[in-house]
């Protein structure tokens, strides 16, 4: 049944889907298993989980298929998200929709496709688990039955891939799900050449919290340090505690210059806070920062990673609770 106010907020389906962190992620082996088994159970020469972005229709697996997207006006998935049932094309020369599509025109040439929609447990369908054939075909209530169950586990997978990327202690991204957003970055500095900086930042004198007032109140620290870095930065900007008491930033769309500038406020609003603690009294704590911006030689996330860690390194051996670059 159809469900207009869900299926016509264009709005909230993509926050939904920017929700999931989980466009121009690599690969990984969950994702990968269940479309291999689509296309075995339903033998199908391709199959693909597709999440469908603003303009374009992005695989986060695909067996069959070596483009990593396509354009969304061409995709068969950006219809089969406009409905709660399984979308189901015998021949897609025969259905006005697709039939001039280049997809089925040209290479891959669809001729016959299931897709079942990936509805996310507040109701938005982010993509689609896709079946597709290059001959004119029938697909079974069975196949279709197989196919939905498969997109549900799918849209487990992407949950439970959400707990995995966050830090529990301090609801930062944690450091595998940050290395991934420096990954994206890096990739769309390589796509249009758009100027991002990497930001680390580490809590002075740490070991003196804990040894002093106890774990507890250094994790209530650090949980108050990541909720500064939240408030004082743009919502744009994903944070993340890559280590102890170590946290990193990504500034996107900003130059060293703005982002000095971005952080000599983080570091003044540290600086000023007065961390309270349950049954203890209120602490002053300092921050030190690294800021590297990407550039050609950003070949990694490490290696960019690497390259703020060194002035971050200077920023305490030349006395701490200030920025270098």
């Amino acid at each position: 049944m159809r469900n207009p106010r869900l299926e016509d907020d264009e709005g909230g389906r993509l926050a939904a889907l920017a929700r999931l962190e989980v466009l121009d992620t690599a690969p990984e082996q969950p994702f990968d298993k269940i479309v291999g088994l689509v296309r075995t159970v339903l033998s199908v020469p391709m199959a693909m989980v597709t999440l469908v972005d603003r303009d374009r229709q992005w695989f986060k697996a695909r067996q069959g298929l070596d483009a990593p997207e396509t354009e969304r006006s061409i995709s068969f998935c950006t219809h089969t998200i406009r409905q709660q049932e399984p979308l189901v094309v015998g021949d897609a020369r025969e259905d006005p929709r697709f039939a001039g599509s280049p997809l089925v025109t040209g290479d891959p040439f669809i001729r016959a496709y299931a897709g079942a929609p990936l509805r996310t447990p507040d109701g938005y369908n982010v993509g689609a688990l896709c079946a597709i054939d290059t001959q004119p075909r029938n697909f079974s209530g069975a196949d279709l039955a197989i196919l939905t169950s498969f997109a549900t586990l799918v849209v487990d997978e992407l949950e439970l891939r959400q707990i995995a990327i966050r830090d529990q202690l301090t609801g930062a991204l944690s450091r595998r799900g940050f290395i991934e957003r420096c990954d994206q970055e890096i990739a769309r500095f390589r796509r249009y050449d758009r100027p991002c900086s990497l930001v680390l930042l580490d809590v002075d004198h740490f070991k003196a919290v804990n040894d002093t007032h106890g774990h507890p109140a250094g994790d209530e620290v650090l949980r108050q340090i990541a909720e500064l870095c939240t408030l004082t930065m743009r919502p744009t900007d994903p944070i993340g505690r890559i280590g102890g008491e170590e946290f990193a930033l990504l500034l996107p769309e900003t130059d060293p210059d703005a982002a000095a500038a971005a952080v000599e406020r983080l570091r003044a609003a540290i600086e000023a806070h007065a961390f309270r603690l349950r049954g203890g009294p209120a602490l002053r704590i300092t921050a030190s920062f690294g800021v590297a911006a990407i550039g050609t030689a950003t070949d990694s996330a490490e290696s960019w990673l690497a390259a703020a860690d060194r002035p971050l390194y200077a920023a305490k051996e030349s006395g701490r609770n200030r920025c270098c670059r």
